[in-house]
């Protein structure tokens, strides 16, 4: 049964059939095969997989970003990114990478994040003379930041699976994500100085303390989120709702960018993004369910304690597979049908399922951006008009220090736990 599932599932991958009708279809044929087992139950674990309050915050966080990114805060962060860093070699990769980092805590989405930015600063880099595919390589890799930083999405959807605090997740996000900024902007210093793209004039104080002001009410949000959640004042799905209120107060009364008509569209766009995602967290749930039936994981804690029982091989075992399976698969996928698989083997290890909950989620992230199936990747080609095979001489590069920092913060877990132990108690 196992091989029969993963068997259709990669056929239908083959043929690029979409990974929720993947999975959907490939467990059908699973269930076909149980004779004791009604096709109603696709149903029933299809809902029991969506029917929870914590992934309610996914639709409210998705949905105040699209807002807080209709305001125009895209550009106002670029300008602040610009004032702080747009004077080193390469300015406007660094502009890139730290205005993704900023964007991550608005939309907590990658593929929002590498849009938004994506589509203002490639062709901006393109015009001020940086190659096509150093462009692709920054803004796709800058963008893994998204599920990273809080608040992000599937730290939420890892923080229901495992059990976990998502505000410790969140937490736990913030040096991982700082670490990645900080070597992709190294990376990115030592091509541009190579390739000798320009840099840009340094900011006065007064342009900088400008720039600053007209961010500060995008940069708010994360703040009040994370700030309404420690304190107490209210769940993760309750701060996705005033994150929501929160950008609509900001874009309709303070920035007067969009009208109440508007909000219709942006709802709308925020519910057809929110369906896709809840359609693969339903369709994979059917996938884990069998696979969970057939004992899947039970063989797979046997195959790697027979390995080795020590929780250092162990994780590092763990990310090599991630980082193979994210190849071919997305992370909210890895995240449904791996994660209650791993967890109980990596508690059972000693490990950490707020450290590792990061490192699961920082692993998948890479496959994201890896060809040939990374889908960032495919998003920046797709907005800088050239192909992947044009592009993918150059992630690589930043696919090894994205790696290297996923190596870090695996065997160094205080990269993860030192803030949530000052603050979580």
């Amino acid at each position: 049964m196992i091989a029969l599932l993963f068997g259709l599932f990669g056929l239908f991958l083959a043929t690029n059939m979409p990974v929720a009708f993947a999975m959907g279809i490939a467990s059908l044929g699973g269930i076909f095969s149980y004779e004791h087992v009604p096709l109603n139950a696709i149903v029933t674990r299809m809902f029991v997989a969506v029917d929870s309050f914590t992934l309610l915050a996914i639709p409210f966080f998705i949905a105040a970003g699209e807002i807080m990114n209709a305001c125009g805060i895209t550009k106002r962060i670029v300008d602040f990114s610009s004032c702080l860093v747009g004077h080193i070699r390469g300015g406007l990769a660094h502009v890139t990478i730290v205005a993704e980092m900023f964007f991550s805590g608005i939309s907590g989405s990658a593929t929002a994040d590498v849009s938004a930015i994506g589509s203002m600063m490639i062709p901006a880099m393109e015009t001020d003379g940086y190659d096509k595919d150093f462009a692709v390589a920054v803004n796709a890799s800058a963008s893994t930041m998204g599920p990273t930083i809080p608040p992000s999405i599937m730290l939420v959807i890892y923080g229901g699976i495992a059990n976990v605090s998502v505000a410790a997740l969140f937490l736990g996000g913030i040096i991982p994500g700082l670490l990645t900024a900080a070597g992709l902007m190294a990376l990115s210093y030592l091509i541009s100085v190579r390739r000798g793209y320009p840099k840009r004039q340094r900011a006065t104080l007064s342009d900088l303390w400008i720039a600053f002001k007209r961010a500060t009410l995008a940069l708010m949000m994360p703040a009040i989120v994370l700030g309404g959640i420690l304190s107490g004042m209210f769940t993760a799905t309750e701060a996705g709702v005033v994150a929501v209120a929160y950008a609509i107060i900001i874009g309709r009364f303070v920035y007067k960018t969009i009208h109440l008509r508007d909000l219709y569209y942006l709802l709308l766009e925020a519910a057809i993004t929110t369906s896709v995602a809840m359609l693969v967290i339903a369709t994979a749930a059917i996938f884990a369910w069998l696979l969970s039936w057939e004992g899947f994981a039970t063989k797979v804690m046997n195959l790697l304690l027979a390995v080795s029982s020590d929780r250092h091989v162990l994780m590092g075992m763990i990310v090599l597979a991630i980082l193979v399976v994210g190849l071919v698969l997305e992370g909210i996928p890895i995240l449904v049908i791996f994660g209650p698989i791993l967890v109980p083997i990596i508690v059972k290890a000693g490990l950490d399922p707020v450290h590792f909950g990061v490192v699961l989620i920082f692993a998948a992230t890479i496959g994201s951006v890896s060809p040939p199936v990374g889908i960032l990747t495919f998003i920046c080609c797709s907005i800088a008009k050239i192909s992947v095979s044009q592009a993918s001489r150059l992630i690589w590069p930043f696919v090894a220090v994205m790696v290297v920092v996923l190596l870090v913060v695996a065997y160094f877990p205080q990269t993860v736990l030192y803030i949530p132990g000052l603050v979580v108690r």
